[in-house]
């Protein structure tokens, strides 16, 4: 009796584990593919949604400055100079960007919003000496 119950047990035990075995893999492939689909979502909506060249255009309303424009580059959540001058800032999953632009001795200070491959926002600094401000238009090269 001690003998068929260590083999009933171990009979069980391995039905459990041929099962456990066939579960793993497809539950394996549940779990990829619930990360992809995340990562995919958290892609498109998310840090690295904008990543690009952004020619980002300056049109001053305020102010004796002229217009301009520049290129900007975003990679994943910074903002950055793709041209000249020094640019620093940041730019969140929801596509609210804020930057921080300086050329010699003009630096001016920006925010706005990113949506796909457009965005606008408004500006102010110090350009060559002139306080001024305006609005910012954007377009993904």
């Amino acid at each position: 009796m001690t003998i068929s119950t260590g083999t009933a047990a171990f009979s069980a035990g391995s039905h459990l584990s041929r099962a456990l075995r066939c579960m793993l893999p497809t539950a394996l492939l549940v779990a990829i593919a619930a990360s992809s689909a995340a990562e995919a979502r958290g892609m498109r909506a998310g840090y690295g949604a904008y990543n690009g060249t952004w020619n980002v255009m300056f049109t001053t309303r305020a102010g004796n400055c002229s217009s301009n424009s520049f290129p900007f580059s975003v990679y994943g959540s910074r903002v950055s100079s793709a041209g000249g001058g020094k640019v620093t800032g940041g730019i969140g999953r929801n596509g609210i960007v804020a930057v921080s632009v300086s050329v010699g001795l003009s630096h001016a200070n920006g925010t706005g919003r990113l949506a796909g491959n457009y965005g606008a926002g408004r500006w102010s600094g110090v350009i060559s000496g002139d306080r001024c401000s305006g609005s910012w238009q954007a377009t993904r090269s």
